[in-house]
């Protein structure tokens, strides 16, 4: 019987094993396939009619159609973006939930000493949605037309120009902290209980300087009751091509945006993350999508996963640094 092909006997486990396998990748592929079967949850860390809330149900709605699966906001607003990332972080890491990240969840590592959550472990990142811009603006009684002319106002009176922002810790406060370290200038920190009285405050001339969302300060910079100094980003912002950034104006290290960005649990799935970003890219390049994020000065920023996680680790060594060089005391 030798150099004979075995017998069916010995070829039958062979066989159910194949089989099995088989039977397994077509499973997976499957349930690869049907994701999602029900509706998703996305969570943001603010009140109804903010920008973060105002973005993710932009995303939402058309997420929702293209997945054929309703996704819904979850408005989980307090401690500073804190309470949002912490209720996103110990849900199922299935894929069913999404968590919109802001600057805050990178700047709130550097503020707390004990928060529930690490934004860098406990998250797995989907992709960047938005980016948008800060603009540095002066009321117009300010004898300062440009960042150079600034500084050197503020260098001639050490501790007498004030920034206005939007709380101790806020994006809109640490942006000046790294303006006041970049450009070695003193300015007076005046921090206020949201953006809104800052900025009227600004406009009113009871504050000299403030660094304001574009989309807020555009109407009153129209209008000259606001001078545009330079835009945080990187490049100039098409809302405003005019404005030059802090770094052509001679901060050539100078960069703070606003970004908006998608995480889900750790744990979730791959085939899952995976789906979720073609998806966002997908809503993210519609035009009716890229029409209304313009509308709130955001601008879409679609990326694979690894790039905003890199984004993350960027922004959280980034405000660590001018945490410590501040001297803000963590809570």
């Amino acid at each position: 019987m030798t150099g004979r092909s075995r017998s069916p006997r010995h070829a039958a486990p062979v066989a159910c094993v194949l089989a099995a396998v088989v039977a397994g990748i077509a499973v997976s592929s499957a349930k690869a396939q049907s994701f999602p079967a029900k509706p998703l949850r996305l969570i943001a860390a603010s009140s109804p009619g903010s920008g973060v809330d105002i973005v993710a149900r932009i995303l939402a709605q058309r997420m929702a159609v293209q997945l054929a699966q309703p996704v819904v906001v979850d408005n989980r607003a307090g401690a500073g973006g804190n309470l949002g990332a912490e209720v996103a972080a110990r849900a199922p890491a299935d894929g069913y939930t999404l968590f919109m990240g802001t600057p805050a969840h990178t700047i709130n590592p550097s503020l707390y000493t004990r928060l529930s959550y690490d934004i860098l472990k406990d998250f797995v990142p989907i992709g960047l949605a938005t980016t948008g811009q800060y603009v540095l603006v002066a009321n117009p009684s300010v004898p300062a037309r440009d960042l150079k002319s600034l500084i050197a106002l503020a260098r001639a009176r050490p501790g007498q120009l004030t920034y206005a922002s939007a709380g101790t810790g806020n994006a809109t406060h640490l942006a000046g902290e790294l303006l006041r370290a970049q450009a070695k200038v003193d300015l007076l920190h005046v921090p206020y209980k949201g953006s809104g009285p800052a900025l009227a405050d600004v406009v009113g001339g009871h504050a000299d300087t403030m660094f304001s969302n574009l989309t807020a300060a555009l109407p009153f910079i129209k209008s000259g009751k606001l001078r545009a100094i330079a835009v945080g980003g990187a490049s100039r912002a098409a809302a405003a091509p005019a404005v030059p950034t802090l770094r052509e104006s001679g901060l050539p290290a100078y960069e703070v945006n606003a970004w908006f960005g998608l995480l889900a649990p750790s744990g979730t799935p791959v085939a899952a993350v995976t789906r979720l970003n073609a998806e966002l890219a997908a809503a993210l390049a519609a035009p009716e999508t890229r029409d209304r994020l313009a509308g709130e000065g955001a601008e879409p920023a679609p990326g694979p996963p690894e790039r905003f996680a890199q984004l993350l680790r960027t922004e959280v060594a980034l405000w660590a640094k001018v945490v410590r060089q501040a001297g803000i005391t963590p809570e």
